[in-house]
């Protein structure tokens, strides 16, 4: 027995028993919400000793403790706060008091008609119009939205994924109509296709043609807008839907493997594209278990890329990621509360070293987030940033040996779902069959079972509840938008040049029999003023749309 376990048997014996006696833990033990037993306390010995070894310093593989060597002391994430509703008109005002507020970078929130592919003035866009975000239907919505934003200077993502490519492709003719080259642009698109068929729905087109799409979108931009980040691949909406922290991690590498694959498959080597992947993560209320997890990503992350693809450029092996907090996790009572839970779990991102975070606002439950809460929001993150010391240096909890234990078994649990996966023949065979899918529905109904027993509590829901007043002051969006919006888009149709058009969607569809890129095409056709629902209506007749299989 070594010296700290003789210092552990005592300390269990002469101190631990007799307190006890006095005062019981409770006989359920304790977990993390990933269901990973919590001893009462760790030593070193708990915690294997080639995983201690393995740490690393950071910016240097496997980047447990983060991808830059000098993290926030040289610079701060990006406080990049999600926002977009009604016109391109309110959300670009929002926008501009945002960056005037210190948010360093804009985030673009889209209303449902947009991410589905349809124009606002689409039967099936009727009362969503502006509802979630904001509505885009052309170019000429992109003009009005992004509207006195120095694009070479200030980094856009957009939360958009079946139809990204033609969404980046609208900022690329922006730019190139005032003369900014876009090599010069900086941004993300999520262009995530495969967590929408497992959690989220906002898909169009069947898997292959949208990889498709994901793989032109990397060709496309290594060469023409080499500092975008063609995908952002979303453990978040995984998380919403109901995951683990294990499966939020093994779910979106597995989906990541499955696009590294298919651009390999697609000819492009691996070097060139894999730099610019970026991941999006949620963070929850579970402190400790959430900075582990994003170290487990990190590490595993880099492992498969060096060891599975034969990545060779360190940049391919870094995870960098966005994180936005839960809002899952946000309740409509005692609303008030939710600021110190997204306390807590920027705090957690922050800790695990997030590149670009959002936090969410208190009233987001409620409704769309008035300018006020939006505000508390982003102090939050300058807070944290300017006040709270913990950016002072770097990965401040490396060496907690119950960080440790949590990351060495977040990474190893994730490992397992990853084989089991590549045991099916990959993620999108997983998700086929509908593996991934019935994972999460069992976790997200054994999680919601705890809080109807009260295993799980939640503060002012099931335990410390006040009866409270109806809430007063929150945003609404006027429901005179849709037709401002549709009255809009007429006029466009009107007086743009339809022969352009015309040959435009044409040569689109032409493209979309064959192989050839679509991108180029796409940035002509919103150049000449082509709707996104034309460009996304002519796929829709050429590829035809994906119905999910029926889950048991």
């Amino acid at each position: 027995m070594g010296e700290i376990s003789q210092e552990k048997h005592k300390w269990e014996k002469e101190v631990l028993e007799p307190a006890l006696r006095k005062r019981p833990e409770r006989k359920e033990g304790f977990r993390t919400p990933s269901g990973t037993p919590l001893e009462r306390f760790y030593t070193p010995e708990d915690v294997q000793a080639d995983y201690l070894q393995d740490l690393g310093f950071p910016g240097q593989y496997p980047y447990t403790r983060g991808v830059q060597p000098t993290m926030y002391r040289g610079r701060l994430w990006t406080m990049r706060q999600y926002a977009g509703y009604a016109t391109a008109e309110e959300s670009n005002r929002r926008y501009k008091y945002l960056l005037e507020q210190g948010q360093t970078g804009l985030s673009v929130a889209f209303d449902l008609p947009t991410q589905l592919g349809y124009d606002s003035d689409h039967p099936l866009a009727d009362g969503e119009v502006g509802k979630v975000g904001v509505a885009i239907s052309s170019l000429e919505d992109m003009e009005i939205l992004l509207d006195g934003i120095p694009l070479d200077r200030v980094s856009i993502s957009m939360t958009i994924n079946a139809p990204a490519a033609v969404l980046l492709a609208m900022v690329v003719a922006l730019a190139k109509k005032h003369g900014i080259d876009s090599k010069l642009l900086r941004g993300t698109i999520q262009n995530d296709i495969l967590k929408e068929y497992v959690a989220r729905g906002t898909y169009i087109f069947p898997p292959k043609p949208s990889l498709r799409l994901i793989t032109d979108t990397f060709e496309y931009c290594a060469e023409n807008v080499p500092k975008w980040n063609t995908i952002s691949i979303s453990g978040y909406h995984i998380r919403e839907a109901g995951s683990t922290a294990v499966q939020e991690v093994a779910f979106t590498l597995a989906n990541a493997i499955a696009y590294v694959q298919a651009a390999i498959d697609r000819g492009l080597d691996v070097d060139r594209f894999a730099g610019r992947l970026s991941f999006f993560f949620n963070a929850h209320n579970n402190f400790l278990e959430e900075i582990a997890k994003f170290r487990a990503a990190r590490r595993l992350w880099a492992r498969i890329m060096r060891e599975r693809f034969g990545a060779k450029n360190p940049r391919s092996w870094q995870l960098r990621f966005h994180t936005q907090t839960a809002g899952s996790t946000l309740t409509a009572q005692q609303p008030e509360n939710n600021v110190i839970r997204v306390t807590i779990q920027a705090l957690a991102a922050v800790l695990g070293g997030t590149q670009s975070l959002h936090t969410n606002s208190r009233d987001e439950a409620l409704a769309l987030p008035t300018e006020e809460s939006v505000q508390t929001a982003l102090r939050t993150q300058q807070i944290i940033a300017y006040e709270s010391g913990v950016a002072d240096t770097i990965d401040p909890l490396a060496g907690s040996y119950v960080i440790e234990h949590l990351t060495n078994e977040i990474e190893r649990q994730a490992e397992e779902y990853i084989r089991q996966i590549d045991g099916m023949g990959g993620a999108l065979a997983a998700v086929e069959s509908g593996f991934i899918q019935r994972e999460i529905q069992d976790s997200a109904y054994r999680a919601q079972q705890a809080v109807e027993e009260g295993k799980q509590i939640v503060v002012g829901v099931n335990k410390f509840v006040t009866k409270e007043a109806a809430p007063v002051g929150l945003l609404r969006v006027d429901p005179r938008v849709q037709g401002e919006q549709i009255a809009r888009l007429r006029k466009l149709r009107a007086r743009r040049d339809a022969n352009a058009v015309r040959s435009s969607l044409e040569q689109i569809r032409s493209a979309a029999r064959g192989n050839e890129n679509l991108l180029p095409l796409f940035v002509d056709a919103a150049s000449v003023y082509a709707t996104l629902g034309e460009i996304t209506g002519v796929l829709r007749e050429e590829w035809g749309e994906y119905r999910p299989p029926m889950i048991l």
